[in-house]
């Protein structure tokens, strides 16, 4: 709903909660059970900002960019916000050590040295945030002096509205469940990629570079896909089902590439990284390619509640499967199958999506 009051007023609510989140994660108290909460705070509020974020990238396109450049925008916006997440599997490793073994735990120095680590990378996030606050707040504006197309332009749906048209739209909850099922098992299992690959004999630091390279690879990827959909318009089913094709085949490999002493698959370090980085390409990739064909399809409904709401279905699927994860944390044969499965089901319900361009062809037909 923070879409309704601007993009400016969005970017600087969404940008001071994280200021403010990080923050509070920095406060020098003592006692720990502070220290606790107010790290917990910090978080929530962190993650209040977030879906906001996550979903601005097509809200700003449309905003700020013509017809054919749009995906490409949309693609630049989203994933760059996945660099973050990349950035995230290096900087665990490389900054705080690893307390490897249980003298290396007693040891007094060591733990004082990996908490002043953690502080070092906790104040290092709150200096970016403020950072990003203060050029957002200095010089950020809504929108362009003229609306780039007619869709730019044109009235949109209210929110009560907005929502009874998606819930009604029948080829909307198709494609979101297209998208939250495979992303939300895809981010709960890269979250414990270090425990998964752990079992197999790959170390914290393999498991960081390859979800380093899976993210990267993705955004390039993501943005070289989205420029081939501006080139060429109307092929936005048929990007997806090449990228879940592909998903589905990479996960389908790793999987049974950790089951080596059943299918006798050569478990080395190239295949677990290939499989893994190809599988993360292909889905990372896959983001802006979705979050353009929620748009049309249900346009005009505002840009970031049908984009909202397929986060937030995203969400739930990943908070369900770590829940389960609880309670079966001892062996990850099932989490691995997860993920061939959702990428399947989403490949099967992307074939039989019916695929409209309503906001093209209002911006196509009253231009000509």
């Amino acid at each position: 709903c923070f879409f309704l009051l601007g993009l400016r007023v969005t970017v600087l609510l969404t940008s001071s909660l994280m200021v403010l989140g990080a923050g509070l994660r920095c406060v020098p108290v003592s006692d720990l059970e502070i220290r606790k909460k107010l790290i917990h705070g910090g978080q929530l509020l962190n993650g209040l900002a977030g879906p906001t974020v996550m979903n601005a990238a097509p809200f700003l396109s449309t905003t700020w960019f013509s017809p054919d450049e749009r995906a490409t925008a949309t693609a630049i916006a989203s994933l760059l916000n996945y660099l973050g997440s990349a950035a995230a599997f290096l900087v665990g490793p490389l900054v705080v050590p690893p307390p490897n073994g249980t003298a290396h735990l007693l040891s007094q120095s060591n733990t004082q040295h990996i908490k002043d680590r953690i502080e070092a990378v906790l104040y290092a996030e709150f200096g970016m945030v403020s950072l990003i606050f203060s050029a957002a707040l200095a010089y950020f504006p809504s929108r362009p002096p003229f609306p780039p197309s007619v869709a730019a332009a044109s009235q949109r749906l209210s929110y009560r509205r907005s929502f009874c048209r998606l819930l009604s739209n029948f080829r909307f909850l198709m494609i979101a469940l297209a998208y939250a099922i495979p992303l939300g098992v895809f981010s709960g299992w890269s979250g414990v990629l270090d425990l998964i690959l752990t079992p197999i004999h790959v170390s914290q630091v393999d498991a960081g570079w390859i979800g380093f390279w899976s993210i990267v690879g993705g955004c390039v990827v993501g943005i070289a896909m989205a420029r081939f959909a501006d080139f060429i318009r109307g092929m936005l089913k048929f990007i997806l089902l090449l990228l879940l094709s592909g998903a589905t085949l990479a996960s389908t490999w790793f999987t049974l590439t950790c089951l080596t002493t059943v299918t006798h698959l050569p478990l080395t370090t190239a295949t677990l990284y290939t499989s893994c980085i190809l599988l993360g390409i292909f889905l990372n990739s896959s983001v802006p390619i979705f979050f353009e064909l929620f748009v049309e399809t249900v346009y005009p409904v505002p840009e970031g509640i049908s984009c909202g709401v397929v986060t937030f279905l995203s969400n739930v699927f990943m908070g369900v499967l770590l829940f389960f994860l609880t309670f079966y944390h001892t062996e990850f044969s099932w989490f691995n199958w997860c993920l061939p499965g959702s990428c399947l089901l989403s490949l099967l319900l992307i074939l039989c999506f019916r695929e409209s361009y309503d906001r093209l062809y209002l911006d196509v037909v009253v231009s000509v």
